[in-house]
């Protein structure tokens, strides 16, 4: 059983909504992340990368920069940059991307479901990757992210997100980035319980995105139950915040392989040793975006490829029938020497967002070859949690991002924002 609950998000007062979003604190480089907030000092991002309000030469981890964060958080809050409702209440959030929306519900989920497996991860996280997120968390008393939870196709939640969003959003704006935000705010106490009980019913909710955000939630959860001798399990620190999609509403773009040489092999050894596993169809300039699983497209010396794996290589396993596992296995790893992914300097990821075109450009400046694969299914994350397994690395690229900033979960208990209007 799920325990997913309606929360009193601090949110942005109208009018402000498209100037605070931001994107995810992890997209972004140092550099990066200076010079957007240079750009948009209204930002979230000058919270969740609170190091842009110093000089370069401070440690973005020193603790001046989380103190930072804390102060600029409740600051904003004071000024009414946030304002919030006057009772718990879930929302909704709409994105639409290239003509194509997903619909999620805004919530807070238990840190005892993640701990008891109700909420399945399928990545590993890094410790100093959570550490950084504790602390912010920590320092600032909210959570400021939230976790890409997915769930499987729900009539009754469908028919609640529906009737809602008939009505006028309380957000409608297009970012920059041409991708559309819709909030809704859901406090009818009917349409509240169907959401509950519909996912109390449940006996499996997904991370999709944002593991490192989450297993930082919980250890600041478990952290302040330790610190509270009288701790009811009703602390808003036992919950985090989360956005959850039907697993219908989602895409996965593929997450693409760049490597920088050849391994000593020439072209032609290479295509040879290639055939071993893979049938290759050379397509010359034809850009190859495969258009099924077991398919390929390999970018070399200007010419595209379409590699398709050998059915004694093909897999009904969880893990071992991934596309980026085929490749890895039969390809990337035996051929071109990249035994592990995630520390060979030799092999970059792209995400798909970028294109094919991304591909090539990277074989013409840095990388000698290219890798384009079909996309993982949500359903293929899905089964690997199930099966307690992991995804190999960079599986998985969503798209859009969740922006930052449009739903803050605080620790606090009362008010300190202007109630919200509308």
């Amino acid at each position: 059983m799920a325990d997913i609950r309606p929360f009193q998000a601090y949110r942005p007062a109208r009018g402000l909504e498209a100037e605070i979003a931001a994107l995810p604190y992890d997209v972004y480089n140092r550099e990066e992340a200076m010079a957007e907030v240079k750009k948009h000092p209204g930002s979230f991002l000058s919270i969740d990368r609170a190091e842009t309000q110093f000089a370069p030469d401070v440690d973005i981890y020193a603790d001046c920069v989380y103190e930072k964060a804390h102060d600029m958080l409740w600051q904003w809050i004071r000024d009414g940059r946030f304002v919030q409702e006057d009772k718990p209440c879930y929302y909704i959030y709409e994105q639409v991307m290239e003509g194509r929306s997903q619909k999620g519900i805004v919530a807070c989920a238990s840190i005892d479901d993640y701990l008891n497996q109700v909420i399945k991860k399928h990545e590993n996280t890094r410790a100093d990757k959570e550490q950084d997120r504790i602390r912010h968390v920590d320092a600032c008393n909210a959570q400021t992210g939230p976790i890409f939870l997915a769930y499987r196709n729900q009539a009754a939640l469908q028919q609640v997100i529906a009737q809602v969003t008939e009505g006028p959003a309380v957000y409608d704006f297009t970012a920059q980035d041409g991708i559309t935000h819709r909030v809704w705010v859901v406090s009818d106490e009917q349409q509240m319980r169907t959401i509950r009980e519909t996912f109390a019913a449940m006996e499996q909710i997904y991370i999709a995105d944002g593991h490192h955000r989450c297993a930082s939630a919980v250890k600041v959860g478990l952290g302040r139950r330790e610190m509270n001798p009288s701790h009811t399990g009703e602390e808003e620190y036992n919950f985090f915040l989360s956005v959850l999609f039907s697993a219908d509403e989602l895409k996965i773009l593929d997450y693409n392989r760049v490597v920088k040489d050849l391994n000593g092999y020439d072209q032609e050894a290479f295509l040879e040793k290639i055939r071993e596993k893979f049938d290759v169809e050379c397509l010359g300039e034809s850009p190859c975006r495969p258009e099924k699983k077991c398919q390929f497209g390999m970018y070399l010396h200007g010419q595209w490829y379409r590699l398709t794996a050998h059915g004694d290589i093909r897999s009904q396993d969880a893990v071992e029938g991934l596309d980026v596992s085929i490749l890895q296995e039969h390809l990337l790893a035996p051929i071109l020497g990249i035994g592990d992914p995630k520390t060979d300097k030799r092999i970059d990821f792209v995400g798909g967002i970028r294109g094919l075109e991304e591909l090539e450009r990277r074989t013409q400046t840095d990388m000698e070859v290219a890798f384009a694969l079909y996309p993982t299914s949500i359903y293929e994350l899905f089964a690997v949690a199930d099966a307690g397994r992991l995804m190999p690395p960079k599986s998985t690229w969503f798209e859009p991002k969740l922006r930052s900033g449009l739903f803050v979960h605080t620790f606090s208990c009362g008010s300190m924002a202007p109630a919200a209007q509308g």
